[in-house]
């Protein structure tokens, strides 16, 4: 599905003469290369505050927490995302409220949130999916008319923009995984957050540090959700050509969607209100199972994110049983994702199509 490999190779010496340096100076946790990677992810995303954590999760996670949503709260958000998403709202003591999704962006359907506010609801939690950003304008009109915090999960979506602006910087606050498979991806666990709320970006410095400003002095119960400073070598040495990878994968995904016109896959659409950047390209289909058993056979991966909706998990399952989401499900049983990365050949882009043509 992506390989990662290329991408160290071309990146080799920068990212070993970092190591090299971090291994010299001792400063592994809190250094100077996490500092500075802040910095340059704030100016890149047109923001005053980042702050790294330790995962994707985490920073969905602290985020909650630094805008104050807490036991019993609900938090609107998407059923067709990975776990983490609703997990976050789940740590914190609140209730995720699932809303169907939008038949051809696979995102939130904005119609249908209002609907979904309650006197118990404190904020929305869209989803970024695939690299595509939600429809942030009426979204942040809603929470703006209804007093809601606005956070932006944008595991999936570091470098798109909506509305002239990157994703992250246009609810209150923007979460980021560096997971290595993202489109800036880390060589572990990795995540940020994003705010321009100086009291939030506070906030979130004290939680990921066990709630502490000034050390062995603790103001609340924090978390140890620290991003180490050899993660931020890699993050650094790639945030230097995001926009380059994202390029190459918007071509990529438009060669593919150029072959597979009018077989009977329906490609992603872009909806044209913000930059889709394709950590995923995920095509719809009814043949679904026929093609991926096909490119099995050929060697080529492909993968099903995500085949359980959020409100059939089982853990959210007694909740909302008997509630149907009807998009969302229907989608579930029909995608399918294609290997995507900014690496990926025509050639291998052209074989891959072969395949699932001849198998329709």
């Amino acid at each position: 599905m992506v390989d990662l490999k290329g991408q160290y190779e071309s990146l080799r010496e920068e990212i070993e003469r970092g190591f090299r340096q971090v291994l010299e100076t001792t400063q592994f946790i809190m250094g100077p290369n996490g500092a500075a990677l802040e910095q340059e992810v704030a100016a890149y995303c047109g923001i005053r505050h980042a702050i790294g954590v330790a995962s994707g999760t985490d920073a969905l996670h602290l985020a909650l927490r630094a805008a104050g949503i807490g036991e019993g709260d609900e938090v609107i958000t998407s059923p067709f995302t990975f776990i983490a998403t609703a997990e976050a709202i789940s740590y914190v003591g609140a209730h995720p409220v699932f809303v169907d999704i939008d038949p051809q962006t696979f995102n939130i359907d904005v119609d249908l949130i209002e609907a979904a506010i309650t006197e118990r609801t404190r904020a929305v939690l869209p989803v970024h999916l695939f690299g595509q950003p939600a429809d942030m304008t009426p979204i942040a009109a809603l929470c703006r008319r209804h007093g809601l915090k606005l956070v932006e999960d944008c595991a999936q979506a570091f470098g798109a923009e909506y509305g002239g602006k990157k994703s992250g910087a246009f609810g209150d606050l923007g979460c980021f995984s560096f997971f290595p498979s993202k489109n800036l991806g880390c060589f572990g666990d990795g995540g940020m957050i994003i705010t321009d709320d100086d009291a939030a970006a506070e906030a979130v410095r004290m939680l990921r540090n066990h709630g502490s400003r000034e050390r062995y002095h603790h103001a609340v119960i924090g978390y140890n959700s620290r991003l180490d400073d050899l993660q931020a070598v890699i993050l650094r040495a790639k945030l230097k050509h995001i926009d380059d990878y994202n390029r190459r994968r918007r071509i990529n995904a438009h060669r593919y969607s150029s072959r597979l016109q009018g077989s009977g896959v329906l490609p992603p659409v872009e909806d044209g209100k913000g930059l889709h950047v394709y950590h995923q390209y995920t095509i719809l289909c009814e043949a679904r199972d026929a093609i991926q058993k096909a490119l099995n056979s050929k060697g080529i991966a492909s993968a099903i994110y995500y085949p359980i909706p959020l409100h059939r998990q089982e853990v959210y399952q007694e909740e909302w049983a008997g509630v149907s989401l009807p998009v969302t499900e229907d989608v579930a049983g029909k995608v399918l994702s294609l290997p995507m990365y900014p690496e990926l050949t025509g050639e291998q882009i052209d074989r891959i199509c072969d395949v699932i043509l001849g198998a329709l």
